[in-house]
């Protein structure tokens, strides 16, 4: 899509608001603001709408990561005592491997369909489902006895928590214009990397209740971690508002505020649904296609320092469960670069160079951790905090400035929805195998080298669209002749 492409329906219309029967042909020239909320009433409606929702989402998704990443956990929890999950089980590490890698599989294959489910159902119904059902397979994890039931239930992990987090960022959409997502983003995403922390603190504690009952700990650790996801899904089905148009806390005024304010810029709970003509619009629109490659690359490092983080730490002279205990700096200085990088992206209208500085940052820690000495065990536990927080605050405005960039509610939809496929997805799966266990001893100069140049691919890959939107900026500032309502693509 193009920033002179005629409105035609993407300008949706939003309920019952008097806003709904707006000229359309003047709409199209409305000018988009990238200044955060100044009027008294916007900010109070954005602080109503900000309690009832991120903080639900950012829990929403804690969960979700809690779950995902705790097999990483139980991979050496109680390791010393010969109690863990890879041992007990009798796998070898190719086979954990495949365990963690078929849970893409069915991230990948479900991601969009899902999506569109989302739409169709409300988010409030289809993401307690969802919580509902991961959280009772969480569950069941603990239940396994060999290599074949880990995978079966992995697969059915992957294909239910396959819809939130896309599910979660095309949300954001019907609720916030786009100078306001990404530091939301990041608000919710981050709960990724307190997800890390918690996780390594909850299964040092867990670790002390193994053979409870005759359970060794990485069962429990499963059961425990799956009960919320289960419980708060019945408070997500109350809790969660769907639309602006439907919110019974919103009164009429502010409902036609929230109409008014994302009448360009927002999707809308009452807009159509994907229909053959988004789906080839978005899918031939190339400039996209640079936004699903850095995530892609980008995904690398999430996937495999979400699901190896303990492991690299138990590497680095750490035993057990003081190795669980270690791997909470990384994720909590992540989670500060999350929030920090986001806010100032958004503030500055800067969300491609902030996604390429954070980046390069982490790039140059993951080089210097793979040249380093296996022995520097400071210094790379040093790098692994820094390498971690580059990584993972390169996402938060990277989503922001796809969703900010697609002008629809079909085409936003579909495209964060391809998008995280491609990433969450296809990306993924590599991260699952780089970092290979019998270089442990060598500091796992791989998986560090391969994240290294993904990252650099992810800094070298944002700089290049940065550069292709403003370039396309000063094209349609030129053929305007000067007028001033115009839609440019965000930066």
């Amino acid at each position: 899509m193009t920033a002179d492409t005629s409105v035609k329906e993407d300008i949706e219309k939003g309920g019952s608001t008097p806003v709904a029967h707006h000229d359309v042909h003047h709409l199209k020239d409305a000018a988009v603001t990238t200044i955060l909320a100044s009027s008294a009433e916007e900010r109070a409606l954005l602080w109503r709408q900000d309690i009832r929702i991120i903080p639900l989402c950012a829990a929403i998704y804690f969960l979700c990561n809690l779950d995902r990443s705790n097999i990483g956990n139980a991979r050496i929890l109680n390791s010393t005592t010969k109690n863990d999950m890879q041992t007990e089980l009798g796998m070898n590490p190719i086979q954990f491997n495949v365990a963690l890698m078929i849970f893409l599989i069915g991230y990948f294959a479900f991601e969009v369909p899902s999506n569109i489910m989302l739409k169709k159902m409300r988010p409030s119904r289809w993401i307690a489902f969802l919580m509902l059902t991961w959280g009772a397979i969480t569950i069941g994890l603990g239940g396994t006895h060999n290599f074949s039931q880990v995978t079966a239930v992995r697969f059915l992990l992957g294909a239910f928590e396959a819809g939130l987090f896309p599910g979660l960022v095309y949300y954001l959409t019907f609720w916030y214009k786009s100078n306001e997502r990404s530091v939301r983003v990041a608000l919710i995403l981050a709960s990724a990397s307190l997800a890390g922390a918690f996780g390594g603190a909850i299964a040092y504690g867990i670790g002390h209740m193994n053979r409870a009952a005759g359970l060794s700990g990485w069962r429990w650790l499963f059961i425990i971690e799956g009960i919320p996801s289960c419980l708060s899904a019945f408070a997500v089905w109350f809790l969660l508002p769907d639309y602006p148009e439907r919110a019974s806390w919103l009164s009429v005024k502010e409902k036609e505020l929230a109409a008014q304010r994302l009448l360009i810029e927002g999707s809308k709970g009452e807009g159509r649904g994907v229909r053959w003509s988004d789906a080839k619009e978005t899918l031939t629109d190339w400039r996209l296609y640079g936004h699903y490659l850095i995530y892609f690359a980008v995904s690398l490092p999430f996937s495999s320092l979400s699901l190896f983080s303990p492991s690299i730490v138990a590497g680095l002279g750490y035993k057990d469960l003081q190795a669980q205990l270690m791997t909470v700096p990384p994720w909590a200085v992540a989670y500060v670069a999350q929030v920090s990088v986001s806010w100032s992206g958004d503030h500055f209208n800067a969300r491609g160079l902030h996604c390429a500085g954070a980046a390069f940052v982490g790039s140059i820690a993951f080089l210097a951790s793979a040249a380093a000495p296996a022995d520097a065990f400071t210094g790379r536990y040093v790098c692994l905090i820094i390498g971690t927080a580059g990584a993972f605050a390169s996402i938060p405005p990277m989503l922001g400035w796809l969703t900010s960039n697609m002008w629809s509610t079909a085409a936003t939809g579909l495209a964060v929805a391809i998008n995280v496929s491609i990433g969450a997805g296809l990306g993924q799966i590599p991260g699952v195998w780089i970092y290979k266990s019998d270089e442990a001893a060598r500091g796992y100069p791989t998986g560090h080298g391969v994240n290294c140049a993904m990252l650099f691919v992810v800094s070298i890959g944002a700089v290049c669209l940065r550069l292709l939107y403003g370039r396309r900026n000063k094209r349609i500032l030129g053929e305007a002749n000067g007028q001033q309502n115009v839609r440019l693509y965000v930066l």
